[in-house]
C-alpha cells in the first residue's frame, strides 16, 4: 500500500455514492417508514404554545398485520419503545402516557404490548424559562425513537423526527388521535390518594400473590379482568389467574413467575374490562403485605472467572494485576494467530512484496518494519479508544462495530477493488498524481509501510482470533489505560512476523529474491483483493438486502470505469473521463440510497432450517423449562463464523448427537448493530464474534474457543 493508493482511494472514495449513500438513515423528518412499521410524529397544541400550557405530542407507530411494539412492561421478552427528546430551553418533556397494552401469546409465552396502530403521548410542559427570540415562529421539537418490533422474528429499528410548532396559533389537526389515545390510557381507580388505594393489598402467600382491588366502577363487577403489572419480571405471564368478585371487591391469585427478579414493596397495576370494541382500563399503586420469596442469583459469568475477579480485586493496588497480564498475554498470542486469518491474506501477501523489494537494503527493511508495526499498533488503539469512547457516550457496540455500518463495508469494497485494478497493472497511482506528490513515497517509505499497517488493521479488525475474544471481553471493564494496553498488545502480536522478517537476518535470508517473477505475483495478487472485494459486497447484501448488493456492485463498475478513463491517452482521455465520472454520478444518485437501506440479515437463520432465531430472555426461558441450549453468536462479516458454519456446525456427526440431546440450537445475528446482543456478549466476558455458547439447567454457560473443530463440540455436546 503506497501513498499514493491511500490518496487517489480516499479521493474517490469521497467522490463516488458513499457519499449519497448514507442519508436514507440519518434523515431527520416527520414520519419514518420501514417494511414492518409506520412511525410518525405527531403534535396537539389546541391552546397554543405559551408559558404554562401543555403541549402534547407523540409518536404514532402503525403496524403491519401480525406485527406488535411494547408496553412499559413488555412481559416475557421484548423491549418497551424509547423516546429521547431535543428540546428548547425551557421545555420539559414528560413520560410516556402508556395506553392499555393486551396481551400478546407467543407459544406458552406471553408479551404485553400494541398491535395495528397506537400513539404514544408526551406531555410538553412550557415553562416561563422559555424565552423565543423576537423573530421566532416556530417551536422546534427533536425526537430520536427506537422501538423493538416483533412477530416470531424481533427486529430493533429506530428513527430520528422533527416538527416545527407554530408559536402565536393553534395546533389541532391530529386531535383525534390524541383522544383516542387519552381515553385508552387507564384511569385511577376510585377513591386513591396519591395514586395508591389504602383498602387494596397484595398479599404474597408462597408462590402466589393474593391480589385486592377496591374503588373499581359498579359496571365492572361481575366482568372478567385483564390484569397487566407495570414492574417488570413478577408474575409468570402467560399462566391464567383465578379471578372473582366478592361484592365490590375484585380479587385474584395470580402466580409468581420462577425467574422472577424483582420484589416492589408497592405494585403499578392495570386491569382492563371489554374486547376491542370497548376497553376500560384502571389503574391502581398497591401495597404489597409479606416477606417477597429468595429470588436466585443469576449467573452472569462462569464460577472460575468470577472467582478470577475477586482475587483481582483483593490485590494490592501497587501490584500488577494477574488477570491483566494474563489479558494482555492472550491478546499478544491471538494478534499473533490474527495473520492466519484468511480476511489478513490478501495485505500479508502485499507486504511480503514489499519486503522483496528491499531485499539487499537491511536498513531500508528494518525502517519498514519498525513503520509497519507502528501503523498496526496506532490502528488498533484508535479502533479501541473509538471503541471505548462511544461505549462511553451510552452506545452499545464491540469489536468489529465497524463493518456493522453499511457505509464502511462499501467504502472498503471501493477501496480494495482501486488496489486490486493497481495490482492487476490496469493503472499506476503515480501516473494520476501531480509529480510533487508522487515523489514524496521515495522520500517517505516509511509512510507507505506505516499506512500499509494501517490497511492490515482495516482488514483484520472485524476477526477473533483464538485468545483475543476472553482478552477483548475483559478489556471493556477496564480504566482506559489498562483496556488500551491489552488493545496494543493485539496490535504488537500481529506485527511480530514483519518485525522478525524485517530485523532477523536469518528470517530475512528465507524471503524470496528480487526478480521477474514479482510482476506475475502482484497481479496474481489481485485476485485475493477482488475475492475480498466479493465478500463484502455478500455483506453487504446481509445487511441491506439484495438491492443494496446490486447498488453496490454497479457503483464498484462505474468506480472501474472512470479510473480505466483516466489511463487513456489523448483527447480520447477528457471525453471519456467526463462520460465515466457523469456515469458514476448518475448511478450513486440513482441507486446509492440502496446501500444503506436497513433491512434484517437474511442470512442468520434460513427459513425451515433447525435454527431458529435468537430473542432476548430466550435463553432463561429454554433453560427454565429444562431445556439444553447451544448459542451461535455470529455475523455477515465475520470469516472465522463462516468457516465454522460451513464446517463444524454443518457436520452430520455434531448434528447428530445435538439432535439426540434435544439442544435447541439459536443463532444471533450481530451483522449490523444489535444492542440486546452485544449486552448479551457482554454477560459472557466477550465482546466481538464468534462465539460459541452451551447452556443447561443448574450450570454455568460454557464458552468453546473461536475456531471450533468437531470434537471440541461432541465432547461438550456429551457433558450435557
Amino acid at each position: 500500500m503506497t501513498l499514493q493508493r491511500l490518496l487517489f482511494a480516499l479521493v474517490f472514495i469521497a467522490s463516488s455514492a458513499l457519499s449519497t449513500g448514507a442519508t436514507a438513515q440519518n434523515t431527520v423528518k416527520s414520519e419514518v417508514i420501514t417494511e414492518q412499521v409506520q412511525a410518525q410524529l405527531l403534535a396537539h397544541a389546541p391552546d397554543g404554545v405559551a408559558a404554562g400550557n401543555t403541549v402534547w405530542v407523540g409518536l404514532r407507530l402503525t403496524h403491519k398485520p401480525e406485527w406488535h411494539t411494547y408496553w412499559k412492561n413488555s412481559g416475557d421478552s421484548g423491549l418497551p419503545t424509547q423516546l429521547e427528546w431535543t428540546l428548547p430551553p425551557g421545555v420539559m418533556a414528560g413520560d410516556i402516557a402508556w395506553p392499555a397494552p393486551k396481551k400478546i401469546p407467543i407459544g406458552n409465552l406471553a408479551n404485553y404490548g400494541y398491535e395495528n396502530t397506537v400513539l404514544l403521548p408526551v406531555p410538553l410542559t412550557i415553562t416561563p424559562e422559555f424565552k423565543p427570540g423576537l423573530l421566532a415562529q416556530d417551536l422546534e421539537i427533536k425526537l430520536h425513537a427506537a422501538w423493538l418490533v416483533c412477530r416470531k422474528e424481533c427486529i430493533p429499528e429506530e428513527g430520528s423526527f422533527a416538527l416545527k410548532l407554530p408559536l402565536r396559533s393553534a395546533t389541532a389537526l391530529d386531535g383525534a388521535a390524541f383522544e383516542a389515545a387519552f381515553k385508552a390510557q387507564p384511569r385511577p381507580v376510585m377513591g386513591s390518594v396519591g395514586g395508591i388505594r389504602p383498602d387494596s393489598s397484595i398479599r404474597i402467600e408462597g408462590n402466589t400473590l393474593k391480589v385486592s382491588v377496591q374503588g373499581l366502577p359498579v359496571s365492572l363487577r361481575g366482568k372478567t379482568l385483564e390484569f397487566f403489572p407495570e414492574t417488570p419480571e413478577v408474575i409468570e405471564t402467560a399462566a391464567p389467574i383465578q379471578q372473582a368478585w366478592n361484592g365490590a371487591v375484585w380479587t385474584a391469585d395470580v402466580p409468581l413467575s420462577s425467574q422472577r427478579s424483582n420484589s416492589p414493596s408497592v405494585m403499578p397495576v392495570v386491569l382492563v374490562a371489554g374486547g376491542e370494541g370497548g376497553r376500560e382500563a384502571w389503574r391502581a399503586d398497591i401495597k404489597v403485605l409479606g416477606p417477597w420469596p429468595q429470588v436466585a442469583a443469576a449467573a452472569t459469568v462462569s464460577p472460575a472467572l468470577e472467582a478470577a475477579l475477586k482475587a483481582n480485586a483483593a490485590l494490592p493496588a501497587a501490584g500488577p494485576s494477574l488477570t491483566l497480564v494474563a489479558a494482555v498475554l492472550g491478546a499478544l498470542l491471538g494478534g499473533l494467530i490474527l495473520n492466519l486469518m484468511p480476511c489478513v491474506f490478501p495485505v500479508l501477501a502485499i507486504k511480503v512484496v514489499s519486503f522483496t523489494q528491499h531485499a539487499d537494503d537491511r536498513r531500508a527493511h528494518r525502517i519498514s518494519g519498525l513503520a509497519f508495526t507502528a501503523g498496526v499498533i496506532v490502528s488498533f488503539l484508535a479502533l479501541g479508544a473509538l471503541m471505548l469512547a462511544l461505549r462511553s457516550a451510552g452506545e452499545q457496540l464491540g469489536w468489529g462495530f465497524q463493518l456493522q455500518s453499511p457505509a464502511v463495508v462499501a467504502a472498503l469494497a471501493a477501496l480494495f477493488t482501486v488496489i486490486g485494478l493497481n495490482l492487476a497493472g490496469v493503472f499506476e497511482f503515480g501516473s494520476f498524481l501531480p509529480s510533487g506528490v508522487a515523489a514524496l513515497e521515495a522520500r517517505n517509505p516509511a509512510l507507505n509501510a506505516f499506512l500499509s499497517g494501517v490497511l492490515a488493521v482495516a482488514v483484520a479488525s472485524p476477526c477473533t482470533a483464538p485468545f483475543m475474544g476472553a482478552s477483548l471481553g475483559f478489556a471493556i471493564g477496564l480504566p482506559a489505560a489498562e483496556a488500551l494496553l491489552v488493545f496494543g498488545a493485539i496490535g504488537l502480536g500481529m506485527a511480530i512476523p514483519y518485525l522478525l522478517a524485517s530485523w532477523v537476518p536469518a528470517v530475512a535470508r528465507m524471503l524470496p529474491r528480487p526478480g521477474a517473477w514479482m510482476d506475475t505475483f502482484r497481479k496474481l495478487m489481485a485476485f485475493p483483493m477482488f475475492t475480498t472485494v466479493a465478500w463484502l459486497v455478500w455483506v453487504l447484501g446481509q445487511q441491506s438486502g439484495i438491492d443494496g448488493a446490486g447498488a453496490l456492485l454497479a457503483l464498484l463498475v462505474g468506480l472501474s470505469m472512470v479510473i480505466w478513463a483516466f489511463t487513456l491517452r489523448g483527447r480520447a482521455r477528457l471525453t471519456v473521463a467526463a462520460i465515466s465520472i457523469a456515469t458514476l454520478a448518475g448511478v450513486a444518485w440513482a441507486t446509492g440510497s440502496f446501500v444503506t437501506q436497513g433491512q434484517p440479515a437474511a442470512g442468520a437463520v434460513a427459513a425451515g432450517s433447525r435454527w431458529q432465531a435468537w430473542e432476548p430472555g430466550r435463553v432463561d426461558q429454554l433453560v427454565a423449562a429444562g431445556q439444553p441450549v447451544f448459542v451461535d453468536f455470529t455475523a455477515a462479516w465475520c470469516v472465522t463464523c463462516q468457516y465454522n458454519k460451513k464446517t463444524t456446525l454443518a457436520n452430520t456427526e455434531v448434528l447428530t448427537d445435538l439432535d439426540a440431546k434435544k439442544v435447541v440450537m439459536l443463532r444471533a445475528d450481530w451483522t449490523r448493530r444489535d444492542p440486546a446482543i452485544t449486552a448479551a456478549l457482554r454477560t459472557l466476558g466477550r465482546n466481538g464474534v464468534p462465539v460459541y455458547v452451551f447452556y443447561k439447567p443448574g450450570a454455568a454457560p460454557v464458552v468453546l474457543s473461536e475456531v471450533l473443530s468437531v470434537d471440541e463440540v461432541r465432547a461438550a455436546i456429551a457433558r450435557l
